[in-house]
């Protein structure tokens, strides 16, 4: 990537998996990006820790900053030799004012390239069930931008001329706050009243809501529904077509609020499957993990490794922790020597397995206490060395039941594990105002932080409670000490598992909102 130079980047309708590859590259590497409102917050996490995040996003009533302010500072940043992203919703050249932001890089000098999005209008379309297009229904595709109220005149005629078009499908952006007057105006025009139609908002999250009507009573059933910006409109025939082609507004969690507690890092790949199947995702991170290792243990621990017989990992954050500084020691993971690895949980598991090594043993339940019964039934314990990875808020239960085995047990605490601060945090404002459906504990630390932040955590008077759903046995017993109730569990550990519970779980009450 090239200093001094801009890219104006689609960021896609909404859902994170929707940008494109070069644009999700082009955030991996800049100095500086600078977004706007519709832009999915997961989308930032892309970019570099050390690179500067801007936001300057606009909405209905409210402007962070003005559009000229928007370019100026374009201009200036990449003459201080900056490589800056200007990520836009959608994409930038379909009502987006990427043109007018080219332009004025142009007319400064400053080099730019374009990287197209996907547009509100395809999503709206794919994830309403709607074809823009059908062979014999439309011949054409028009878009156009409500944002003017065809009530002050000069634009009157040029929306009566689009309602006169002959097998059309017409995708109006920013219409929600004129729109009663957009459809009589496309009426007055000769588009016909029983014409059908479709509002859809928030296209391809799991917050979407969508409105079908025909034209003559559409913006009756959008008030009575309550659906507002951001949304999109799609008159014509191609619109009947919604009620079989709806394939997303009925995966097994559409419309459901989840919460993930996990730490923000460890969340991606359960927010992925979640959203997968409709949900709309909120992350509530309860804890922070970070690396926290001492040297004065790793300088005592790591040239002994040859001389361990056993290496415990009791966590995915064990074994990435501890391999970094492997690494950061030894070039040859043949340094290891012949010590075997035993690791609770198939998510560890994994992470071994991923560094081409073997686990030895594995219990089938993902406790402390059934590894520790599984080691001891290896018969090999009497006087072994084993060396246990840890974090902070490890319990003592492995290491107790493995001296009472006679076994010769070194703790290498690796990371630790705090509880966050949510007081000020924007996604626990929304769960007190809106609740959820469901949130889903995967540690015991989870649940502790969620007890001590109750103050926090507490939804708006009328809102159910939601359910509490738990990754195994540990964190249910804790949820219990706390004096909560697990509503489901997971069969075994595992993000499948535990999606396959909520499912089961939320098939017996109505979404939350």
């Amino acid at each position: 990537m090239a200093a001094g130079m801009v890219y104006l980047v689609g960021a896609g309708p909404g859902d994170p998996g929707l940008i494109t590859v070069r644009a999700r590259d082009l955030l991996a590497r800049c100095d500086v990006v600078v977004y706007d409102y519709l832009v999915h917050p997961g989308l930032l996490t892309a970019c570099r820790p050390e690179a500067r995040r801007i936001y300057v996003g606009k909405k209905a009533g409210f402007h962070s900053r003005p559009q000229e302010e928007i370019e100026e500072l374009l201009v200036r940043e990449a003459r201080a030799g900056q490589c800056v992203v200007r990520l836009k919703g959608g994409d930038p050249f379909v009502f987006g004012r990427g043109g007018e932001e080219a332009r004025r890089l142009a007319a400064a000098g400053i080099p730019f390239a374009i990287v197209p999005g996907v547009t509100a209008a395809l999503a709206a379309a794919a994830y309403g069930g709607v074809p823009l297009t059908l062979r014999n229904t439309s011949a054409s595709l028009v878009f156009l931008t409500g944002h003017e109220d065809p009530a002050k005149g000069a634009p009157t005629t040029e929306w009566r001329r689009f309602g006169a078009l002959p097998d059309a499908t017409l995708v109006i952006y920013m219409a929600m706050g004129h729109l009663r007057s957009v459809l009589q105006e496309l009426q007055a025009g000769g588009l016909a009243p029983e014409t059908p139609a479709v509002v859809v908002q928030w296209a391809s999250l799991g917050r979407q809501r969508s409105v079908a009507a025909p034209v003559r009573a559409l913006a009756d059933a959008v008030a009575e529904a309550g659906v507002t910006s951001p949304a999109i409109v799609i008159i014509g025939d191609v619109a009947q077509e919604r009620e079989a082609l709806r394939w997303f507004e009925r995966l097994p969690l559409f419309g459901r609020r989840i919460v993930v507690t996990r730490a923000g890092t460890q969340a991606g790949a359960l927010r992925d499957t979640l959203e997968s199947l409709g949900a709309e995702v909120l992350e509530l991170p309860l804890i922070s993990v970070t690396k926290d290792v001492s040297k004065h243990d790793l300088a005592e621990v790591l040239p002994e490794l040859g001389g361990y017989d056993w290496l415990v990992f009791t966590s995915p954050n064990g074994v990435r922790c501890f391999f970094e500084e492997f690494r950061r020691i030894f070039d040859d993971i043949r340094s290891l020597g012949l010590i075997r690895i035993a690791c609770v949980g198939d998510a560890t598991a994994r992470e071994v397995a991923a560094l081409h090594l073997r686990v030895e043993l594995q219990p089938e339940v993902a406790t402390a206490e059934a590894l520790a019964d599984a080691l001891v039934a290896t018969g090999s314990l009497d006087s072994a060395k084993i060396l246990v990875v840890t974090g902070n808020r490890n319990r003592d239960t492995l290491v107790q039941r493995l001296d009472e085995a006679r076994a010769i047990v070194d703790l290498l605490p690796v990371y630790r594990t705090d509880l966050t601060d949510l007081a000020a945090d924007p996604v626990a404002e929304d769960f007190r105002a809106r609740g959820a459906d469901a949130v889903l504990f995967a540690s015991s630390s989870a649940v502790e932080s969620f007890v001590k932040q109750a103050k926090h955590l507490q939804p708006a008077a009328g809102l159910r409670r939601p359910l509490a759903g738990s990754m195994g046995p540990q964190t249910t017993a804790s949820l219990k000490a706390a004096g909560l109730r697990a509503d489901f569990e997971a069969a075994k550990p595992g993000i499948d598992a535990l999606v396959e519970a909520l499912i089961k779980a939320l098939r017996r009450t109505r979404p939350a909102s």
